[in-house]
C-alpha cells in the first residue's frame, strides 16, 4: 500500500504519462518503499523532492533515417531521457530493440537514478535507445544506423553532461561506431563521453564482464547472509547475452553449477553444467540460437523451444534477459522447486506479483538496481581512467568491482534494518538510493 502523500504522487504520474506501463511499474515499486522515509524526514515531502524525481529533467526524441545494403531507406525513432543530474552527469545505456518506446526508456532511466546513487559514485541517471532491430543486419547497415543516430544525439552528450553506454542490442561493435561518429563530428578525442569502448581506444578492463560479475558478487553476499555459498548450488540464468554469459562465468568460478540458460527461442538444460566456451562461440561469435548449443553438446544438453526457463528447478535464480520475465506463477513454481535466492541481472525482470511471492516465501531477493549495478559502476571507473589518462589491470578493476558490490549489499541491509524492514533488499535499495539523490537535490535548492 502507498503512503497517502505518495498515492497522490503516483496518480499524478499516471495522469501525466499515459500508456507508459513500464514506467508506472518502476515508479510504484519505489514509492511503495519510501513511505517510512517521509515519517522520519518530512522535509522531502515539503520540498516536493519525490515529485521532482519522477519528472525527467529532459526528454529527447528524434528521427533516425538510414539506408540498408539494398538502398532502401528506413526511418527509426531515437530517444534519450536525461532523468536526474543531482549526483553527476547523466549516465545510462542505449538499447536498440523493436520494443523500445518512450515508456521503456523512462522506466530504465528512472531505475538508473537510484542504481547509480547506490554505487556511491558521482553519476546521475539517464537512458536512451531506438526501436531499431540489429538482428539480421550486416555490419555496414549497423554502422550506417549508428552514425545516423549519433549525428543527432552528439549535441546532447559530453563527459560532464551525459555519458551513454551499451545495453540490449548495443555491444562493443555498436559502441565503436557511435564513438567514431562522435569523434568525427566534434573533432575531439573525448574518450570519457561514452563507456564500454574497446581496450585499444580507451576502454576499461572488466567493463565487458562487469554486470554479470557484479550480479554474481551480490548474490554471493546474499548467500553469505543466509550462512551458505554458491558451492555446489544448482543455478539457472535466463538470457544468453553479455550479462548472462558473465554471470555464468563468475558463478562457475565461485563453485555454482549453472544448469540452464535461455534466449528468445527457448532454453537449454545441461545437467553437467553449461559449457561456457561453447556458449560464447554460439552466441558471441556465430550469433546463433541456443538450439545450436544443444546440437553440438550432444546427449548432455536438451533444448526446449518456446518455453520459460523458470520451469527448470534451481536453488539460485539470476534473471538476466529482459523486464517482467518472472511472473507470480513462475515465482510460485520456483519456490516449490527449492529456490532460496534471486539476483536480478536484468532491469525489472520480476513482476510485482513475483517479488511478493519471493518475499513472502523468505527467498533472498536482490532487485536489479542493486544486483546489476556493477555494470554502471565499472562504467564510472572507465570514466575515471579516461579522465586521468590511466589504465588499470584486470585484477585491480575486478577487486574494485567486488568492493563496490559488497558495499551496496551492506548498505541495502543496513538501510532496511534502520527503517524496520530487516532483510528487505528492495526497500533497502530504494530508500538508500532515494536518500542520496534527494539530499543532493535539497542542497542545490529548487532544481
Amino acid at each position: 500500500m502507498l503512503h497517502e502523500r505518495l498515492s497522490s504522487v503516483y496518480d499524478n504520474v499516471l495522469r501525466r504519462n499515459p500508456g507508459e506501463i513500464e514506467f508506472h511499474q518502476a515508479v510504484r515499486e519505489v514509492l511503495e518503499s519510501i513511505g517510512p522515509v517521509l515519517g522520519k524526514d518530512p522535509e522531502y515531502a515539503e520540498h516536493k523532492i519525490i515529485e521532482r524525481i519522477c519528472e525527467p529533467e529532459r526528454q529527447i526524441i528524434f528521427r533516425v533515417p538510414w539506408e540498408d545494403d539494398q538502398g532502401e531507406v528506413h526511418i527509426n525513432r531515437g530517444f534519450r531521457v536525461e532523468f536526474n543530474s543531482a549526483l553527476g552527469p547523466y549516465k545510462g545505456g542505449l538499447r536498440f530493440h523493436p520494443s523500445v518506446y518512450l515508456g521503456i526508456v523512462k522506466f530504465l532511466g528512472f531505475e538508473q537514478i537510484f542504481k547509480n546513487g547506490l554505487t556511491g559514485l558521482p553519476i546521475g541517471g539517464g537512458k536512451g535507445g531506438s526501436d531499431f532491430d540489429p538482428k539480421g543486419r550486416s555490419d555496414r547497415e549497423i554502422m550506417r544506423f549508428c552514425q545516423s543516430f549519433m549525428t543527432e544525439l552528439y549535441r546532447h552528450l559530453g563527459e560532464y553532461t551525459d555519458v551513454p553506454a551499451g545495453d540490449i542490442g548495443v555491444g562493443g561493435r555498436e559502441i565503436g561506431y557511435l564513438f567514431g561518429q562522435y569523434k568525427r563530428i566534434t573533432n575531439r578525442y573525448e574518450s570519457g563521453v561514452i563507456t564500454g569502448k574497446g581496450l585499444t581506444y580507451g576502454g576499461a578492463q572488466v567493463r565487458t564482464e562487469a554486470t554479470g560479475y557484479g550480479c554474481a558478487f551480490f548474490v554471493e553476499e546474499m548467500l553469505k547472509a543466509r550462512g551458505t555459498s554458491f558451492d555446489g548450488r544448482r543455478v539457472v540464468v535466463s538470457g544468453a547475452g553479455n550479462v548472462a554469459i558473465y554471470s555464468i562465468e563468475k558463478v562457475q568460478q565461485l563453485g555454482g553449477i549453472v544448469v540452464a540458460c535461455s534466449d528468445s527461442s527457448g532454453y537449454v538444460v545441461d545437467e553437467k553444467g553449461i559449457d561456457l566456451d561453447l556458449l560464447k562461440q554460439i552466441k558471441g561469435v556465430e550469433r546463433r540460437r541456443l538450439s545450436a548449443y544443444a546440437e553440438r553438446r550432444g546427449t548432455d544438453a536438451t533444448f526446449v523451444a518456446g518455453r520459460s526457463v523458470w520451469e527448470v528447478p534451481c536453488e539460485v535464480a539470476m534473471p538476466s534477459a529482459t523486464e517482467n520475465e518472472i511472473t507470480g506463477k513462475d515465482a510460485e513454481a520456483m519456490v516449490r522447486g527449492g529456490c532460496m535466492a534471486v539476483g536480478e541481472g536484468a532491469n525489472m525482470p520480476t513482476t510485482p506479483e513475483g517479488i511478493r511471492v519471493f518475499q513472502e516465501a523468505g527467498v533472498s531477493f536482490g532487485p536489479g538496481k542493486a544486483a546489476n549495478a556493477g555494470g554502471v559502476a565499472t562504467s564510472a571507473l572507465e570514466m575515471q581512467q579516461n579522465a586521468s589518462r590511466d589504465r588499470w589491470t584486470f585484477e585491480f578493476s575486478e577487486r574494485k568491482l567486488q568492493e563496490i558490490m559488497k558495499d551496496i549489499h551492506r548498505r541495502c541491509l543496513q538501510t532496511a534494518d534502520e527503517y524496520g524492514m530487516p532483510g528487505d533488499y528492495v526497500a533497502g535499495a530504494n530508500i538508500d538510493g532515494f536518500k542520496r539523490v534527494a539530499d543532493a537535490m535539497l542542497a542545490m535548492g529548487l532544481i
